[in-house]
């Protein structure tokens, strides 16, 4: 994808930025908004979430494993806000 590996370092960074942000709003939907609005925002965001992980950051990683965080494959202790439900899709309700 980005033969570059400073881009590509750029962007794995803007990209979980991006992600954990995503993250960031899902919470306040889940404290301001109804259980059903909760559920529909995490699909819709899900979607967001997916393609960032594996459009972007795979893809990237595969190019350049160098930068490809160790914890990366840990579900519960990876790099992406591990708290957030978009980083555990098998969780989503």
């Amino acid at each position: 994808m980005i033969e570059n590996v400073a881009v590509a370092k750029q962007i794995t960074e803007l990209m979980t930025d991006i992600f954990n942000r995503l993250c960031g709003t899902c919470e306040i939907v889940r404290e301001q908004c109804s259980p059903e609005e909760h559920k529909a925002y995490l699909k819709a965001t899900s979607r967001i979430a997916c393609g960032i992980v594996f459009d972007v950051m795979e893809p990237l990683y595969e190019r350049h494993p160098e930068l490809k965080p160790a914890n990366w494959d840990e579900a519960d202790n990876g790099p992406l806000s591990p708290m957030c439900p978009l980083s555990r899709p098998d969780k989503l309700p």
